[in-house]
């Protein structure tokens, strides 16, 4: 059986994205080819692969690249945008792309606060994508 290619899409392929891409993986991995992009790619934030680490998902082979290392190269079944900026940029048209979700979720790594307060939002952002992630799997699982 041939998987579904997924993009996840945010502007700086930091935070969100690559857990997106990490949680798909793990979860639903057998029946779809997970990746991950952004519209200004800035690295990944250390702070993204602790709280990932935690729970036991590691992100090793993970870099953040931009969307024209895919863009009109790769046929995506689904484009998931998962910020509000990456949603208003990106184009609303490209070949290779199917179905377009968003998934509006805080940057983590825009958070003002304490070390401590920026890791617990990380930790919440993270939460909050799984959860999408897993009733997204199950959604889907449904209408196979």
């Amino acid at each position: 059986m041939k998987k579904t290619r997924v993009l996840f899409l945010c502007t700086g392929n930091s935070a969100r994205s690559q857990m997106a891409e990490a949680f798909l993986r793990h979860h639903a991995g057998d029946r779809f080819e997970a990746y991950s992009a952004g519209l200004e790619p800035k690295g990944i934030h250390p702070l993204t692969i602790r709280v990932m680490e935690e729970i036991g998902i590691g992100l090793e082979g993970h870099t953040s690249k931009p969307l024209s290392d895919y863009m009109g190269r790769v046929h995506f079944g689904y484009l998931v945008t998962v910020c509000g900026d990456a949603e208003e940029q990106c184009p609303s048209v490209f070949p290779g792309m199917g179905q377009r979700l968003h998934w509006g979720l805080e940057d983590p790594a825009a958070f003002i606060g304490s070390d401590a307060e920026k890791l617990e939002k990380f930790r919440q952002v993270r939460d909050q994508l799984e959860q999408e992630i897993q009733e997204w799997v199950a959604e889907e699982s449904l209408t196979r």
